[in-house]
């Protein structure tokens, strides 16, 4: 029987107001809203708990393959509501409230965020896993459980102020604590080097110091509530709470001080490195994770299974980007030292087991380590990464014999300058697998990153194009789409997304069409509100809403963005250009703490956003504003209000990408270079449902190759020209210059590193054709319904079948 034909109004009314009384201890007449939320929280928690333990029985009798997926970052957003519609008991819940006099709606926004991740890196782990769970495979997630997230972005004097976000400060209703399940982690000591009686060498690591990693189990819910899996999260807790020699001298900040430290390694998502202490912590992060999440998956292992050597067998590992790739030395250390395993045996399981997914092809997100800060903080880890790397330049030299040029290329290990350890060359080295996360960028992963590594191993080098879940992004995100698609289609296209194929035959249908508009002029409308009501600005949900929503980084281009939004405004001021639409440009992201140009990035958006929405004329026919806080609630909020999608990278820079999937999969048209999945998605949906500009990759390397000068492209490009020295001359920020006089500075003076003026000509075209389009009115509804029913492959319900059968040989739990 499904869990929602077995609950009744009644269960559920009955199962709040015994959590309202015994949990909370209050008489639910006297509850707040924020204890109305977790009352029904815990309800649903109950439904959720018995589901995953039936979960567990199923997968121990199945004997199926575990799935252990390790990753810095998760945005899970808000789980009340996505639990309730994966459950089936949203609209029970719904009415069950109704009759207490409560509306859903405004209990969800109750709900504090888990704010466990910063950007895409976080969302697609939060998809894989209700992916994962959504299709019966026996997967788990590991991570940190932050007290903080990245941070809480809010805008004064024009400029982003960072805050923290304690998300869990008063607790968090799905959290699950596991104390009897702590793992203890040596950190710091010092390696005794010995030789056994048989002449084994047998290094030892003592004199550590404990760190105690106590995880809490967040539940991670299926669609249809047959599968529940978990999310496992670790705090960092020491071992020595209090120091009381010290305490009783009086030294009391000293006392507390090692616990203190400790308990830091869980406090915030990413530290600022530009510090030495910094880059220790943030070592010292990823080491705790990942040295908390093997330890346990040997425990779970040895609980069913007694031969280590069996591993890859019953357990497949997932490297998250470069972040985790201590796991694959932890791993070895603890097979061999704790163990007994001879090292080709445990190094051959370890291959075996682990698989890494590179994200990035920007240099500074591929994390290296000193040599010294390793020594110091994990001393036998690094012993272990030489003996790895030593045999692995043997094969190199075999390979390669004479040529040094390939062993410095490839080494894990890099002696130019300050001695370092490569984590993206050890994830390769270490793992049976390596893929990409677009075509494109799967591509350049081979060529570009690991050519020498691709051409020693070719059958480990794959694609993977990312995906998104459409339980988070269709049904929870776009209810009114989802209803839309379900009158159409039914409810199955929910975990089948290629049904939405079947929408090319209602497209010249004018009813269907008609409601299909509808359905983003109501998302519309509604953006429209919350806006007013958080920034008191007004829009126009009439007009075009032209969207550029992610992390704030100079090689996502808001800057391109940014002049071709001044050359609107100046057009319109001092040409007397009449735009025949009316648009609304939306921004939202968040910009390091440490990045100093992705911050100069928000000013120069803000500062020209308060001259176009003052300027009485050009107000009439633009409106730029900048939302604070970007994280998935808001994304959630944006994304199916967005008319146009601007994915506008610079060719050969974005990975991939996974806000393009999610706003093309609401409707929103792409206007993009042809870098990450954005090529993927002009397949698609086809050329004529999208706008395609810019360089190529080829073409930005012939460029750099030729001696790019930004100057020139200023000069042979009057418009161009007009629009940098209003910047310049303070023109366009006339409140606070020094922000124009940065554009300028960076994009002119200082060489235009991401090529934002040579792709501006192109640019500009393609938003001609966008006008163009969006005219005709019926021709552009068309062009969203197609890309709607042509993006049925972009469901990370496809992705994680593909790494199922191609990466971790694992098969759903019956």
């Amino acid at each position: 029987m499904r869990l929602q034909d077995s609950i009744t109004a009644n269960d559920l009314e009955r199962r709040i107001r015994e959590h309202a009384r015994y949990t909370l201890a209050r008489e639910w007449e006297e509850l707040e809203p924020s204890q109305i939320f977790t009352a029904v929280a815990c309800a649903t928690r109950d439904l959720v708990i018995e589901a995953a333990l039936e979960t567990e029985r199923r997968i121990r009798s199945s004997k199926a393959k575990r799935i252990y997926y390790l990753s810095i970052e998760y945005l899970i957003g808000r789980s009340l509501g996505n639990n309730l519609r994966n459950l089936g008991l949203y609209d029970l819940c719904r009415t069950t409230l109704n009759r207490l006099g409560i509306e859903l709606d405004d209990l969800l926004e109750e709900e504090a965020e888990a704010a466990l991740g910063n950007g895409g890196l976080g969302r697609l782990a939060a998809c894989f896993l209700d992916s994962m769970a959504t299709m019966g495979y026996a997967g788990m997630g590991y991570g940190i459980n932050y007290e903080n997230g990245l941070f809480r972005q809010v805008i004064i004097n024009g400029a982003q102020v960072e805050q923290p976000e304690n998300w869990r400060a008063f607790g968090s209703p799905w959290l699950i604590l596991r104390p009897e399940e702590a793992i203890a982690v040596p950190m710091y000591g010092r390696v005794v080097h010995r030789t056994l009686p048989d002449g084994r060498y047998s290094p030892i690591w003592t004199d550590w110091r404990l760190v105690l990693g106590v995880p809490s189990d967040l539940p991670i819910v299926g669609y249809g509530g047959n599968t529940v899996t978990y999310l496992r999260l670790y705090s960092a807790h020491s071992t020595n709470d209090l120091d009381l020699t010290a305490f009783g001298g009086g030294a009391y900040l000293h006392a507390v001080a090692q616990r203190v430290e400790d308990e830091t390694i869980s406090r915030v998502l990413y530290p600022l490195d530009a510090a030495e202490a910094g880059r220790e912590l943030r070592l010292r992060q990823e080491y705790f994770f990942v040295a908390c999440a093997v330890r346990d998956i040997l425990r779970r292992y040895l609980v069913e299974h007694t031969d280590l050597r069996e591993l890859p067998e019953h357990v497949a590992i997932h490297l998250n980007d470069t972040h985790p790739t201590l796991a694959i030395p932890e791993m070895m250390r603890l097979l061999v030292d704790d163990h007994g395993m001879d090292w080709d045996t445990a190094w051959d399981v370890t291959q075996r087991v682990f698989g890494y997914t590179n994200h990035t092809l920007m240099p500074e997100a591929l994390e290296s380590w000193a040599v010294t800060l390793l020594e110091r903080v994990i001393p036998r880890h690094l012993l272990i990464i030489y003996e790895i790397n030593r045999r692995f330049v043997e094969q190199v030299r075999a390979r390669w014999p004479g040529d040094d040029e390939v062993v410095r290329r490839t080494s894990i290990v890099h002696t130019n300058g300050e001695a370092r350890i490569s984590m993206g060359a050890l994830a390769v080295v270490g793992s049976h697998s390596i893929n990409g996360v677009s075509e494109l960028h799967s591509g350049l992963v081979r060529s570009r990153l690991f050519e020498h590594h691709a051409a020693l191993w070719p059958e480990r080098f794959h694609n993977k194009t990312n995906g998104v879940s459409p339980r988070r992004w269709i049904l929870t995100a776009n209810p009114d789409l989802a209803n839309f698609l379900d009158m159409l289609l039914g409810r199955s296209w929910v975990v089948d997304l290629d049904r939405l194929e079947e929408l090319e035959k209602y497209i010249a249908d004018t009813s269907a069409r008609d409601r299909f508009a509808d359905v983003k002029k109501e998302n519309k409308a509604r953006l429209a509100r919350y806006i007013l009501d958080e920034l008191e600005e007004t829009v126009d949900p009439q007009s075009l809403f032209d969207v550029q929503v992610k992390r704030i980084h100079e090689y996502k281009r808001q800057i391109l963005n940014l002049l071709r939004i001044a050359d609107d405004y100046l057009r319109i001021v001092e040409d007397g250009y009449e735009p025949p639409v009316p648009r609304t440009y939306l921004f939202a992201g968040k910009a390091a703490v440490g990045y100093h140009n992705a911050k100069e990035t928000i000013r120069a958006i803000l500062a020209l956003a308060k001259t176009v929405n003052r300027h009485a004329r050009a107000k009439q026919h633009m409106r730029l504003l900048f939302l604070p806080d970007y994280r998935v609630t808001l994304a959630e909020r944006i994304i199916p209000a967005a008319d146009l999608s601007e994915q506008i990278s610079l060719a050969g820079t974005e990975a991939s990408g996974t806000g393009n999937m999610k706003l093309a999969m609401n409707g929103a048209l792409t206007i993009g270079t042809r870098d990450g999945a954005n090529i993927e998605i002009e397949e698609a949906v086809g050329a004529e449902n999208a706008f395609m500009f810019g360089m190529s990759v080829a073409e930005v390397a012939e460029r750099r190759r030729a001696g790019y000068r930004s100057v020139e492209m200023v000069q042979g490009n009057p418009r161009l020209r007009r629009v940098l020295e209003a910047f310049r001359d303070g023109v366009l920020t006339p409140k606070v210059p020094e922000v124009g006089a940065w554009v300028w500075h960076r994009l002119v003076d200082e060489g235009d590193e991401y090529m934002a003026l040579a792709d501006f000509q192109s640019y500009v075209e393609a938003q001609e054709h966008v006008t163009q389009l969006y005219c005709r009115r019926v021709d552009w509804q068309v062009a969203a319904l197609r890309t709607v029913a042509r993006m049925g492959r972009f469901s990370s319900d496809r992705t994680i079948k593909e790494y199922a059968a191609d990466v971790w040989h694992a098969r759903p739990a019956e």
